[in-house]
């Protein structure tokens, strides 16, 4: 499980001003994030904007972070759902082929208990081919999967190896480390206290700031991870503000906003989400021009 230990970086799906698959710019996007240094990429997560893809399209960014990461860093596709049946379809149907892993969401909407939860994990513990990541992002399924739910898979399925904790609790996080069985990786989903999760003994990170600062972000995980804290905290909050702005009109608007000040990507979403406004995509473009002087800026 060493492949997923440090930084994971969830990929935008960059857009023409068409709506249309920036391919070329996805390609320029994967080989920024493998020069700056993380660890593994997260195919087609939320950040991907995957639920506005078509099968087409999906299938046309696999293939071309694929082609363009040339076998260099691990792979995690995301493949999830509130629906238990299509999940497990999905992954019978689907073209695994170059991925290391899955990530798979908490079911959204529907509001499960935790045993409907653990239900719909186990249904896709018993189906997955490849190793599983499990996504609790209560923010955005109105469902918090409890730690003893998660502990719960880790016990008994050998191929849930890991998950990705975005509740912005310090405290379930904690419990998660400090009872998981030793295979099982805690990592962080959320950028800002990222650092504190590996100093508590997580795993590292599923980072959207890391796919713009990628040599930055991934310096300070690992910093964490040797215990270099000083050096860790100095670099975070030099990064904090980033992070926060990033997040500030919703995700993935202001990571587009930011690649696009770097001229990695474009900025262009698609609804229902819209671009970030003037203000903050000027006060983007000052933090990058002010802190990070890039070559092709």
């Amino acid at each position: 499980m060493q492949s997923f230990m440090g930084t994971g970086v969830a990929l935008v799906t960059p857009f023409k001003s068409d709506f249309s698959v920036d391919v070329e710019a996805l390609q320029k996007l994967v080989n920024h994030v493998i020069v700056g240094g993380v660890e593994y990429l997260v195919v087609l997560g939320t950040t991907g904007e995957s639920v506005t893809l078509s099968k087409e399209e999906k299938e046309l960014v696999k293939k071309t972070i694929i082609d363009a990461n040339k076998g260099r860093l691990p792979l995690v596709l995301g493949v999830g759902g509130n629906h238990t049946a299509g999940v497990v379809e999905e992954l019978n149907a689907e073209n695994l082929k170059g991925f290391d892993a899955i990530l798979s969401v908490s079911p959204f909407y529907n509001k499960p208990t935790q045993e409907g939860i653990y239900q719909h994990f186990k249904a896709i513990a018993l189906s997955s081919p490849l190793p599983i990541i499990l996504y609790n992002v209560p923010g955005r399924t109105a469902s918090n999967m409890l730690p003893t739910t998660a502990l719960r898979l880790a016990s008994e399925f050998p191929n849930v190896i890991g998950i990705k904790e975005a509740a912005g609790d310090l405290v379930q996080a904690m419990e998660l480390i400090k009872n998981k069985p030793e295979h099982f990786l805690v990592i962080s989903g959320d950028d800002m206290i990222a650092l504190p999760m590996v100093l508590a003994g997580g795993a590292g990170v599923i980072s959207v700031i890391g796919q713009a600062f990628a040599e930055d972000f991934s310096n300070l995980i690992r910093m964490g991870l040797r215990r270099e804290v000083d050096q860790a905290f100095e670099l975070h909050y030099q990064l904090a503000e980033s992070i926060d702005m990033i997040f500030e009109q919703g995700n993935p608007a202001g990571i587009k906003a930011m690649l696009k000040s770097m001229n990695v990507t474009g900025d262009t979403v698609r609804l229902p989400l819209v671009n970030v406004n003037e203000d903050l995509a000027k006060r983007i473009n000052s933090f990058v021009v002010k802190n990070y002087k890039l070559a092709n800026l």
